[in-house]
């Protein structure tokens, strides 16, 4: 089905419903996006489960919050024994008026920790337009990004704006993510991006052998001999996302492969707002028996 994308206007509409009903929400936005509403009395696929607990469970989870907090969830990381895999903490404020230019070093990552892409790369702030940048961290402050889906996760965070370690290799590219889909403290496989500095990103799916795993659309029409090389430390991410994903019916983690090690990125516990429509059916099916 192709995706029907969601104007400014029909967001705004839903992020007020939320307010009013997050339940009414979530059945509109999956009627949108897949023509009928989703089961959540009995549900069967990852999306439908996802929706369930983000409405009955998440929304009084602490842990669950905390852990989908980008600031507070380097103290569950920690717990986890896994500090060295945190990004070195540059500042943090809780304003965007509050942020000091001239104390940070000449390339960072600054982000707002409640919700996704409130982000800013430097990798020079020599070339930063630090006044631009203010404005756009102050306009992501404003959004009450967990109504825009009702993301329940995301209500009653604390807002910060967090400025961590440039991780990028020295000639400015980024590193190398790959999202790991656990289910009760296994990491099943790992999504990894390809062709994103050519234009042209295609998503696969590998198993913890690294083998490609035809089970979204992009693996499925890849060639018979497709492949694609074996990551330095992939074992050990693969071990990583284990631990930090116990206890938890289903969490995506998202590690960095770095020639530093595995860096910790996020924990993402409603993907695509649990409203994955590029997902086959049959995957959202199998990994909905997992959850």
């Amino acid at each position: 089905m192709k995706k029907k994308k969601i104007s400014k206007a029909e967001r705004n509409f839903f992020a007020l419903l939320s307010f009013f009903s997050p339940r009414i929400n979530t059945e509109l936005l999956f009627f949108k996006k897949f023509g009928r509403l989703p089961d959540l009395k009995n549900p069967v696929t990852l999306n439908e489960k996802l929706l369930k607990l983000k409405l009955e469970e998440y929304r009084d989870s602490e842990l669950v919050r905390k852990c989908a907090d980008k600031y507070r969830v380097r103290e569950y990381v920690r717990e986890r024994g896994l500090e060295s895999c945190l990004n070195a903490i540059e500042a943090v404020y809780d304003r965007a008026e509050d942020i000091d230019w001239d104390a940070l070093p000449h390339s960072f990552a600054m982000k707002w920790n409640f919700g996704c892409s409130y982000n800013i790369i430097c990798r020079s702030k020599d070339q930063l337009d630090k006044k631009a940048a203010k404005r756009q961290m102050e306009k992501w402050g404003r959004e009450p990004f967990w109504a825009y889906y009702s993301e329940l996760q995301y209500r009653g965070v604390d807002k910060k704006i967090i400025v961590e370690e440039y991780i990028g290799s020295p000639e400015g590219l980024p590193p190398e993510d790959y999202k790991f889909y656990c289910f009760h403290g296994h990491a099943h496989c790992v999504m990894v991006c390809a062709g994103r500095e050519e234009g042209w990103p295609r998503f696969y799916f590998f198993d913890r052998k690294f083998q490609l795993m035809r089970i979204n659309h992009d693996g499925k029409e890849a060639p018979d001999d497709f492949s694609l090389p074996k990551p330095q430390r992939v074992e050990e991410a693969f071990e990583i996302a284990d631990r930090l994903s116990w206890g938890f019916p289903f969490v995506r983690v998202d590690l960095y492969l770095t020639e530093r090690g595995v860096r910790f990125g996020e924990m993402t516990f409603t993907p695509s707002a649990a409203l994955d429509n590029k997902r086959l059916p049959e995957t959202d099916l199998l990994f909905g028996s997992m959850v």
